[in-house]
């Protein structure tokens, strides 16, 4: 078989589209042509993906490989191909089996020897992929983040060997468990720490119940702030749906610990923030971290510019 399909998936802002990772070896002279619009990062993943499988004790091909990262119109950054490109050299040059392919998603970048590392995104990734009813294979680091997809068969490795080991039917593998380790809910900031205030509190009960919009205005050192981080806790739980989706903007980011995903969170900018420092600004996608939460304070400081 010179032919092998192996599947990923791309960041697109919050969204994971699909990535068809298509692996072809042809007669001719030694190269290896990388093709899909990839970024430098990707485009890197030769010199990787050539040495983890070298040092992975298999057969690096002598043969002309072209890969193909579908669609072409899709830009594609980052190391998370890398076990996707690994998987599908070593399919279509007959080291491991191609059929049980077709039922999988990877994401996982290689390190020089063959382990393979964590990437960002993997929440979005694996919601997408359980949409598909395929397993996802990634980093031993990244599988508890997976789990959140609840009824997802996720797959923790650690090393190229150990997938395909388990393809080859050497040493398979069992499906991640997960210890609930992201599933620890904190209590939230409490209304009662305020003291008095009585006609704010009373305002941020009703804000709370009819989702209304709330500006407090005063002189510093009154509580505004305080008052604005007790809203959380007085807040209707989030549903599952929402709290996967603030979970999947942190693991985008990168910038928190998702295990504060099932909590309301609280923002407070500072008043010298700019609008692109607020909303997101650039050529590329930014992503703001106010989703299903408040975003406050000092409003009367911003720069109107």
């Amino acid at each position: 078989m010179t032919l092998a399909i192996t599947y990923s998936r791309a960041l697109l802002g919050v969204a994971a589209p699909c990535v068809t990772v298509e692996s072809h070896l042809s007669n001719g002279l030694p190269s290896l042509t990388l093709v899909g619009l990839p970024e430098t990062a990707v485009r890197e993943s030769k010199d990787r993906v050539r040495s983890a499988i070298i040092n992975s004790q298999f057969e690096f091909p002598t043969r002309r490989i072209t890969l193909n990262l579908a669609p072409a119109d899709l830009p594609k950054e980052g190391g998370r191909f890398d076990l996707a490109i690994a998987l599908g050299i070593l399919a279509s040059s007959g080291q491991i089996p191609v059929e049980p392919l077709k039922n999988i998603e990877c994401l996982g970048e290689l390190a020089l020897s063959g382990h393979i590392r964590p990437v960002k995104g993997v929440l979005s990734a694996a919601l997408a992929a359980r949409k598909e009813g395929r397993a996802l294979w990634v980093a031993r680091e990244n599988a508890e983040e997976a789990s959140l997809a609840t009824g997802l068969t996720v797959y923790a490795v650690e090393h190229l060997l150990d997938v395909a080991a388990h393809f080859s039917g050497q040493k398979p593998l069992t499906p991640f468990e997960s210890q609930g380790l992201l599933r620890t809910v904190e209590p939230y900031p409490d209304l009662v720490d305020v003291q008095g205030q009585m006609a704010a509190k009373r305002a941020l009960l009703i804000a709370a119940c009819g989702a209304h919009n709330l500006l407090f205005s005063g002189p510093p050192g009154t509580g505004k702030t305080l008052l604005a981080s007790r809203l959380p806790g007085i807040l209707p739980e989030l549903t599952e749906q929402e709290a996967l989706e603030v979970a999947a903007i942190y693991s985008i980011t990168g910038s928190e610990s998702l295990s504060h995903w099932p909590q309301r969170p609280f923002r407070s900018p500072h008043h010298t923030s700019s609008a692109a420092a607020m909303v997101g600004g650039g050529c590329h996608f930014q992503r703001t971290m106010r989703h299903y939460k408040e975003l406050c304070d000092k409003i009367k400081k911003v720069n109107s510019t």
